[in-house]
């Protein structure tokens, strides 16, 4: 059962968004946890952020997962810890751990496609977001 009294940081909910993205097709890739680690130790809005909640954030979105209605909870709670100027942010971290590996599978397309619905992210900015992540995960 999914701690749910754990009181989620803004910046916990941009790790939420980034490790359901990761788990979408259950499989976590080794690059997408190098993505996720490299976002929290190098990313501006994740300065201060206490590494030992990580673990801890997994478990919470690994529980919800296992739940009927456990992405509908995971969202509302991060829509109630995410101020809405980070919505895009979130996408976009998204968007980067999803491209990670180099490959898009099905079901981390649709959890994308839920993401940008459930925080209202417009459809161009969404294509743009999209767009740098392609374009920052190409290989040679």
């Amino acid at each position: 059962m999914a701690d749910t009294t754990l009181s989620m940081t803004a910046q916990d909910a941009l790790v939420a968004m980034m490790i359901a993205v990761s788990a979408s097709d259950e499989d976590i890739r080794t690059a997408e946890l190098v993505k996720i680690n490299s976002a929290v130790n190098n990313l501006p809005v994740f300065a201060g952020y206490d590494l030992d909640r990580l673990n801890r954030i997994a478990q919470m979105v690994f529980d919800l997962f296992e739940q009927e209605d456990g992405l509908d909870a995971l969202f509302g709670l991060v829509r109630e810890a995410l101020p809405e100027r980070l919505f895009e942010t979130a996408y976009a971290l998204a968007c980067d751990v999803a491209a990670a590996d180099g490959t898009l599978e099905e079901a981390e397309l649709r959890l994308l496609e839920e993401i940008r619905y459930e925080l209202n992210i417009d459809r161009l900015h969404a294509a743009a977001i999209e767009r740098g992540a392609r374009a920052r995960h190409l290989t040679l």
